[in-house]
């Protein structure tokens, strides 16, 4: 669940999937809570050298705590049992990974980029259009291009360029992230660079 947890996170997991996630770590936490108590209830039976009044009473009140922890902990898990049925019930709808496109990794990594958060921009001056990450990662117009035909990303139509467009996966585009990786091995250019604009490779025929 590793994994599943780090693209909840970026926001890649489609609405069953992200009920899954967020009801795992919740048991997760609750378990947790259920192994701390269960400790303390332990030291105080067997580590402590004294028993009296007040130790069987510390007892009592930590025997309460794992109780309640523990039906905490079960109530999170048959939530877990729920997400997992409400998942595998919507299965059907969600969309086919195998029929994904077959990316290249330059795509692969703008497609991440994109992600993570992007804006399509346009230079008023020059009318370049570029897009640029949340991370400060320039993705090549081109790129951006083959993924919308892809299908793959979507672009918020009702701002203004030169306001920046929000640029967003779609459930193909989550799909292909989230499923297995069938990149191919094709000699394209990277689509994201950092730095300067334009790439070294065009400065170095001026």
């Amino acid at each position: 669940m590793t994994g599943l947890a780090e693209y909840h996170e970026r926001g890649l997991l489609d609405e069953p999937t992200a009920a899954l996630a967020d009801a795992h770590r919740l048991m997760r936490q609750a378990q947790q809570a259920v192994d701390y108590h269960r400790e303390h209830l332990r030291r105080l039976l067997f580590d402590e050298p004294v028993v009296d009044t007040t130790l069987a009473d510390r007892i009592d009140r930590s025997i309460g705590h794992l109780r309640q922890a523990a039906a905490t902990r079960d109530t999170h898990r048959d939530a877990v049992l729920a997400a997992l049925v409400k998942l595998q019930s919507a299965s059907p709808a969600q969309p086919d990974t195998s029929a994904a496109p077959d990316l290249s990794a330059p795509d692969t990594a703008a497609l991440l980029a994109i992600a993570c958060g992007a804006k399509l921009h346009e230079n008023l001056l020059t009318q370049r259009l570029s897009v640029i990450t949340a991370s400060g990662t320039r993705i090549a117009y081109s790129a951006l291009q083959r993924l919308e035909s892809a299908g793959l990303v979507a672009r918020d139509a009702s701002r203004p360029v030169h306001a920046g467009v929000p640029l967003t996966l779609t459930e193909a585009g989550r799909a292909t992230l989230t499923g297995p990786r069938r990149t191919n091995a094709r000699g394209t250019p990277s689509a994201v660079r950092t730095g300067a604009w334009p790439p070294p490779a065009a400065r170095a025929h001026r």
